[in-house]
């Protein structure tokens, strides 16, 4: 269970070298053909959402915000493999795919008001500037089993497998290392291979489930999970985007033409807290997260657009951007106001409900209370 086995999928070493392991060899073609502009893109979008991250954790711990899930140290898996992804497809994120959403064209913002309790979803899944990305998922593993139910309705409806790669759907499934050992991941695959569904399960192994190690999780990489279900399944360096981006793309082309399911785990680490509510130094070494920092996925890319001759002026750029995003953030939450008292109430129930009904009228009168009070 170390990022060293050998069917790890890896092109750039944590120096940013380009030395690919044997197992991706397959992929290193597809990989040289990525222009320059795709490349700084990569590295742009790991560099501003990691400002974005770290802005909206600092919100949390300043009151804004009720909790935030950090995606430091995940912006490579997550960014080589949204990239992967074509305008027709279904993305299903669990919680802290930040940076996959804002590709996808949701509004960060979004995400931002989800986590301070001003919406019960956060943006329209069926808004076609959001890019097919479907809600954040807060119950573990549950949205492998939504994203396998739309995958199976894309075989009812033939829109996969028609031999137009530009009409045929996929659906890319994020979900963690924890999740991976609930029984609504399981049951997923199951149908998913009972049905050939055109799917993508993407695990992010950060190696904690929140206190709980991986080792502890799995006796064997859990790559092998989707194998049992007869899926070809393979392992990639999470924090290597050109490696994350390759593997992705073949396996959603793969899907997308009726070749079923793929499982795809991503060797990866939380350099953060599992969520702000989380201290993970009561359960992991500082040995461990500094051997870690020694691997992350911004700084082994720049390594390599240096190594390309990527100018000073275009890292100064991508900065300045990231500071702007960051700034940005921190100006449009401070902005949103109180949250509505009465949107908890909403959607409870389709029709009108006289006990949802009587205790937003207790709740009307408690605060009212507190005003006379004061």
């Amino acid at each position: 269970m170390t990022p060293d086995d050998p069917a790890l999928v890896r092109v750039l070493a944590a120096d940013g070298r380009l030395t690919p392991t044997p197992a991706a060899e397959p992929y290193l073609a597809a990989v040289e053909a990525l222009t320059d502009a795709e490349l700084e893109q990569f590295y742009r979008d790991m560099v501003v959402i990691r400002a974005f991250d770290q802005q909206a954790t600092n919100l949390q711990r300043q009151g804004q915000l009720a909790l935030w899930p950090p995606s430091l140290g995940q912006e490579a898996a997550q960014v080589g493999s949204a990239h992967a992804a074509r305008p027709q497809d279904h993305v299903f994120p669990a919680y802290r795919e930040h940076v996959v959403c804002r590709i996808r064209g949701v509004d960060p913002m979004d995400i931002i008001r989800l986590m301070r309790g001003m919406t019960h979803g956060g943006w329209d899944p069926y808004d076609p500037k959001n890019g097919n990305t479907h809600l954040y998922t807060l119950v573990l593993g549950s949205q492998t089993l939504h994203a396998t139910g739309l995958a199976m309705g894309l075989v009812f409806d033939g829109k996969c497998g028609t031999g137009d790669p530009g009409r045929d759907e996929a659906v890319i499934v994020y979900y963690g290392d924890g999740a991976s050992s609930q029984g609504d991941v399981h049951e997923a695959m199951v149908f998913a291979a009972s049905y050939q569904t055109p799917e993508v399960f993407f695990l992010q192994n950060n190696q904690w489930a929140i206190s709980v190690p991986v080792s502890t999780q799995a006796r064997a990489p859990l790559y092998h999970r989707g194998e049992g279900y007869g899926m070809p399944s393979l392992q990639v360096d999470g924090n290597d985007v050109l490696a994350s981006w390759a593997v992705t793309r073949q396996a959603l082309d793969e899907t997308r033409a009726g070749g079923g399911p793929r499982a795809i785990e991503a060797v990866t680490y939380r350099m953060g807290a599992h969520t702000t509510s989380d201290d993970p130094t009561k359960y992991r070494t500082s040995e461990e997260e500094a051997a870690w920092a020694g691997r992350d996925p911004i700084a082994r890319m720049r390594a390599y657009l240096e190594g390309r001759g990527a100018s000073g002026g275009f890292f100064q750029e991508v900065d300045a951007e990231a500071q702007a995003v960051a700034e940005d953030t921190r100006e449009r939450t401070n902005a949103l106001g109180d949250i509505p008292r009465d949107t908890v109430f909403d959607h409870v129930y389709a029709d009108a409900h006289a006990l949802v009904a009587e205790q937003q009228r207790w709740l009307a009168a408690y605060e009212a209370s507190l005003e006379e009070g004061a």
